[in-house]
């Protein structure tokens, strides 16, 4: 008969248990911070994508209108042109997206960013208003002119100092009609995705319907300075500098 062996399994000792604890809390603890960033940055990269399917938006939108942009064709040929005619025109902002409803799949979380305070609306038409909206938009932007800048998040403001809120886009929803001189300066306000970079970080859409991710720095110099000036301002509101007109929620 063969021996019946006898297999007996050794428990840890309290020290191996000890151990093992420790490596595992420290392996923890080197982790942390790369979930952490990793955390961050999946917002940012979501609004990102929302802003991708913007400017897909106004490709499909355009080849349907003249090859023009909403803000660039006419209230009789379904754009809003007409009010863009006269200044102050941050009210309605929003009209911009809603114009292109079908071309975001009626989906109006598309316009609002995962970092942003403000709530998605549940359809373009009840109660759409600047409130669901997060980003600006460039009026005089268009594929033709792939640096121009055609939209952003909407907590830009002016000068060097990041606004501890929303910069150019009022709490109120009220909007702003906006004539930044393309030497700058602005700087992204301490919301959204500067959660961390006490000098600001944000979002940009270009004409040709690529998105950057940028630091207020990188904005101001490489984008900014870049960008072709807006040639068509109401009557009496021509800058003396060059300049864009960005229209924010």
């Amino acid at each position: 008969m063969k021996p019946i062996l006898n297999h007996r399994q050794r428990a840890l000792t309290l020290i191996e248990v000890l151990v093992v604890v420790v490596v595992l809390a420290a392996l923890v603890s080197m982790l942390l911070p790369f979930l952490a960033r990793a955390k961050a940055k999946s917002p940012r990269i979501s609004c990102m994508n929302n802003l991708k399917e913007i400017g897909t938006a106004y490709r499909l939108w355009a080849g349907d209108n003249g090859d023009l942009v909403p803000a660039q064709q006419t209230v009789a040929s379904n754009g809003w042109k007409d009010f863009l005619t006269k200044p102050n025109q941050g009210s309605k902002c929003w009209l911009n997206y809603a114009i292109m409803s079908n071309e975001l799949g009626l989906s109006p979380k598309l316009v609002v960013c995962q970092n942003d305070e403000r709530q998605p609306a549940l359809t373009f038409t009840n109660n759409f208003d600047n409130t669901h909206v997060s980003y600006f938009v460039g009026v005089t932007a268009n594929d033709n002119n792939p640096q121009s800048i055609q939209g952003g998040d909407r907590n830009l403001g002016p000068g060097t100092v990041p606004d501890p809120d929303f910069g150019y886009s009022p709490k109120s929803g009220k909007g702003n009609d906006v004539t930044i001189p393309i030497t700058g300066p602005v700087s992204w306000s301490l919301k959204m995705h500067s959660a961390g970079n006490p000098v600001g970080a944000g979002n940009i859409l270009l004409g040709d319907g690529s998105g950057q991710q940028v630091s207020s720095a990188s904005f101001n110099l490489n984008w900014l300075r870049n960008a072709q000036g807006t040639n068509n301002w109401p009557a009496g509101h021509i800058p003396t500098t060059p300049s864009i007109r960005l229209v924010f929620p």
